[in-house]
């Protein structure tokens, strides 16, 4: 598998441990550009954007290679939607487009 730009990814971060859920901008030695939000937030982001309400959160973010402890595409898993599906079946919008 081979990662590319606006791939929706989740990236597992360690000192301190941290995941977070978003848009891969670039992935390189140095290492990860995300346009993303904590996971934690995914669903107070969903709701945010189906009201059209203001978040604060999404953003571009860097975390440096020694951070990094995995990074996941964001995939459907069996029966059960990635994130970014359920983020687009639950706001009509595409993650791409934040």
């Amino acid at each position: 598998m081979k990662l590319k730009e606006d791939d929706p990814v989740l990236v597992i971060l360690q000192n301190p441990r941290e995941k977070v859920w978003g848009v891969l901008r670039e992935l390189n030695q140095a290492g990860i550009f995300v346009r993303g939000i904590d996971l934690n937030s995914f669903e107070d982001f969903v709701l945010a954007v189906s009201n059209d309400t203001p978040f604060y959160g999404m953003g571009e973010q860097f975390f440096p290679m020694w951070r990094i402890e995995r990074i996941v595409l964001d995939d459907m898993d069996g029966d059960i939607p990635a994130l970014h599906q359920q983020f687009s079946q639950r706001t009509g919008k595409n993650i791409s487009g934040f």
